[in-house]
């Protein structure tokens, strides 16, 4: 395992290794770490928090890290296989046929951060994060592991498709055979690019983003990864059972469609958040849901002001489920 410099710049360094699936096939995956304070809350156990990205995505957001630092955690962020600073030539942007083929990639990152700190008597107290199809990833790996992560922190995650479950069984019933027979052919859906334009800097946002890691119309659907998430879905919606605390933090509101529309630079133009508000209560016994006017898919992706009123909620969330031995919680000098 080496650390390398990070193309976020020197308050960061990455490191690629890999692991195998269920499968057995060895996949890598890049962990992230924000550098250069370690904080020991207290001066008692250690926390860290580990972020995973969306679909198409990859770690790029250093006020998130920021943010995490401030409240005393050390952060994490992975680049999962085939996303991002993963990206291999000869392999397809995004895809997965199984997302518990995730399941090692994550194990290994939270081992990783447990060996940073050969002198503790207890492992690392470890937040899981997730966006997107993340959060989906990252519920679904916490209950098949109970027991390794301490809370679960979950940005507009994608439990259920727009609609409601029939929507899902209708998709499953189309999606499936193609899946089984030809998991890698490419499923044509309308390309659209409106999110992307809402926070690209190069479009009318303000995060600047590498489009060889995070192309805007996103990278194509295939079959296999389409079934796997819907599998994933079908998962939430029978019950996960999580015993830790989670948060899921969503827009106010959506706005999809066909066409441009102004306000989707204030809402979420990706999922239905109602629908996904529904299905968080299937996640696990202490589950709490911040809604946010003014939040784009990415909450802490939206306009400063709305962002803030996010890091804000997320600090009074983390005094009462996290910093419980005197830890001191704000929010990041940019996030206001």
């Amino acid at each position: 395992m080496e650390w390398e410099p990070d193309i976020l710049g020197d308050d960061f360094e990455a490191c690629a290794f890999q692991a195998a699936g269920p499968d057995g096939v060895r996949r890598t995956a890049t962990l992230v770490r924000r550098l250069p304070r370690r904080s020991k809350a207290g001066g008692g156990r250690v926390r860290a928090v580990l972020f995973l990205h969306g679909w198409s995505d990859y770690f790029f957001n250093e006020e998130l890290a920021d943010f995490w630092v401030g409240q005393g955690f050390e952060f994490f962020a992975l680049d999962m296989h085939n996303h991002g600073r993963s990206l291999r030539p000869g392999t397809h942007g995004g895809y997965v046929a199984d997302l518990d083929d995730y399941d090692a990639e994550i194990t290994a990152a939270i081992g990783i951060i447990g060996s940073l700190h050969p002198e503790a008597t207890t492992p690392p107290s470890v937040t899981l994060m997730g966006h997107s199809t993340g959060g989906l990833i990252a519920a679904l790996w916490a209950s098949r592991h109970p027991g390794v992560v301490s809370q679960l922190v979950l940005d507009s995650p994608w439990l259920e498709m727009h609609g409601s479950p029939a929507v899902r069984r209708a998709a499953r019933g189309m999606v499936e055979p193609l899946a089984r027979f030809r998991p890698e052919s490419v499923i044509r859906l309308p390309e659209r690019s409106f999110y992307w334009r809402s926070i690209s800097s190069a479009a009318e946002g303000e995060w600047a983003l590498d489009d060889s890691y995070r192309p805007p119309r996103a990278f194509p659907v295939r079959a296999g990864w389409l079934s796997a998430v819907l599998t994933g879905q079908a998962r939430v919606a029978r019950g996960l059972n999580i015993d830790v605390p989670i948060l899921v933090m969503i827009s106010g509101a959506s706005a999809n469609g066909m066409f441009w529309k102004e306000s989707m630079r204030r809402t979420d133009a990706v999922l239905d958040v109602n629908t996904i508000a529904l299905r968080a209560l299937s996640l696990g016994r202490t589950v709490t849901l911040e809604r946010i006017d003014g939040a784009l898919h990415d909450v802490f992706l939206s306009a400063p002001r709305v962002r803030a009123d996010a890091y804000g909620r997320l600090a009074r969330w983390l005094r009462a489920y996290v910093l419980d031995d005197g830890g001191k919680a704000g929010r990041p000098d940019r996030a206001g």
